[in-house]
């Protein structure tokens, strides 16, 4: 057997973090089993499914590199199928046509629901075999009223519900619009799904859909139903915690191999583990190992391991993913150094590519913004004379290079016996505005000899401005 497992989100609206997961682990399931991972669009809800969602969909999973073997499959394009299905249901009697009211339907429920009753449907239209006429209707599935449906989940073990918790589900809507329970079932037999991982959401609907499975004598596959995914607060995971669209995890600054590896960990685990390649996920991953318990999402743990992989990964590959942030920014790259000389001095030192952007500014612009606290305590007039020195010394200097700039420091602290940060700190604020770089020497080699004497000078005068001011 070929195991084929499926992702198939709603496209009415960005593809959360939850969903994120629920796709992670049905695409290393497939990968583990050298299966097939499908990708499907339930786009049946018309009034709330958008083509922006749809791309949001597209563009999330091509971003996070896991790549669907087939698909992407649209519901609405198989309208012709389920409509078949539904007559066959009809003409095989499983199914009927419906004709109660809005009005009878909320009557009914009310009277359930103060009489402490579950709100079901009554089995009103159930035997009367309506034909087909003007008056509007739904078709309903005639659910068995005797027996218990018993299914294996891979995640909650054993599961019991008896038919009689289960009225006749609606089919098709009156509108001709399929219900989600008819079409995935329609879906997951077409495409011969053999696992349905899912969030745990959709465990009730799981014994419906069993029976349109029986119904249709279709293999029925193996389901594994995914605890939710929290806030730090013990809440359901919304936008008040922060990003939730796995898009919005790349304008923060994460690299998506990162927020894979920390989504694998939210209610799976493999012994002590918690950094795993994209190859050791998928060597590693196996439904037995995923948790009961509710996960809390924690963006401190999430932000280490993205400096992680931006510490260990190849400068190549951070540089390539931190350059989309320099153009969000409107950055010229021509104007600074390479983004692999960044990486290498900034990755260690940033949580996130956002960060990192942020802290390298300077490096690609002409003027730059002061920090007032670190001018006020580092560029004073105590630095004028050793900082004026060194802009000299640098003046002279023919080859641009760390170790011949820390040299000229070096020689600029001994002549006026000062410590070296006493020189560094002064210099650093005054070539980035920030009291804030990597080391000096790497700074000053990546800003450039024109772009650090014209700053400096800039400074100069500043401090000179200040001295004359208070003497």
């Amino acid at each position: 057997m070929t195991v084929r497992t499926r992702f198939a989100p709603s496209p009415t609206g960005f593809l959360h973090v939850g969903g994120v997961r629920t796709a992670l682990f049905s695409w290393l399931y497939a990968k583990r089993h050298q299966g097939k991972f499908i990708l499907r669009i339930e786009d049946t809800d018309q009034e709330r499914s958008t083509k922006e969602s749809v791309q949001a969909i597209l563009d999330g999973m091509s971003w996070l590199g896991m790549d669907n073997d087939e698909g992407p499959f649209y519901q609405t394009e198989r309208y012709d199928r389920y409509n078949h299905v539904a007559q066959q249901f009809l003409d095989e009697g499983k199914a009927y046509r419906c004709e109660c009211s809005k009005e009878r339907l909320e009557a009914l429920r009310t009277a359930q629901l103060e009489a402490k009753e579950k709100p079901r449907y009554d089995g009103h239209c159930r035997d009367r075999n309506l034909p087909l006429s003007d008056k509007p209707y739904v078709i309903r599935f005639k659910n068995p009223e005797q027996g218990t449906v018993t299914f294996h989940d891979e995640v909650y073990g054993e599961i019991h519900v008896a038919n009689s918790e289960l009225d006749d589900l609606i089919l098709v809507r009156s509108d001709g619009h399929p219900t989600y329970n008819f079409a995935v079932v329609i879906d997951d037999i077409d495409m011969k799904i053999t696992h349905v991982i899912r969030g745990d959401d959709h465990i009730n609907n799981t014994p419906r859909q069993i029976n349109l499975f029986q119904a249709l004598n279709a293999p029925i596959p193996v389901f594994a139903h995914l605890p939710m995914i929290l806030g730090e607060d013990g809440k359901r995971l919304s936008k008040r915690h922060g990003a939730v669209s796995v898009l919005q995890f790349k304008e923060l600054g994460v690299l998506p191999h990162a927020l894979l590896n920390y989504l694998v960990r939210l209610g799976w685990s493999h012994g002590d583990q918690e950094i795993f390649s994209i190859n050791e996920m998928i060597e590693c991953f196996d439904l037995k190992n995923v948790s009961r318990g509710v996960s809390s999402f924690n963006y401190e743990k999430l932000y280490w391991l993205n400096q992680h992989y931006q510490k260990n990964d190849s400068v190549e590959e951070v540089a390539q993913a931190l350059r989309w942030h320099f153009e969000q920014a409107g950055i010229d790259l021509s104007k600074g150094p390479k983004l692999t000389d960044l990486v290498a001095i900034q990755a260690e030192r940033c949580k996130t590519l956002v960060e990192m952007c942020q802290m390298s500014l300077y490096f690609f612009t002409d003027s730059i913004e002061y920090d007032e606290a670190a001018v006020k305590k580092h560029l004073r007039p105590v630095v004028l004379e050793p900082l004026t020195a060194l802009y000299e010394r640098f003046q002279t200097v023919t080859s641009w290079e760390k170790d011949h700039l820390q040299e000229c420091i070096n020689d600029i602290s001994a002549q006026f016996d000062i410590n070296m940060g006493k020189i560094a700190q002064p210099l650093r604020v005054a070539v980035t505005g920030s009291g804030m770089s990597p080391s000096i020497d790497m700074t000053l080699t990546l800003l450039g000899k024109e772009r650090v004497l014209t700053r400096l000078k800039n400074a100069l005068q500043q401090l000179n401005t200040r001295a004359q001011a208070s003497s």
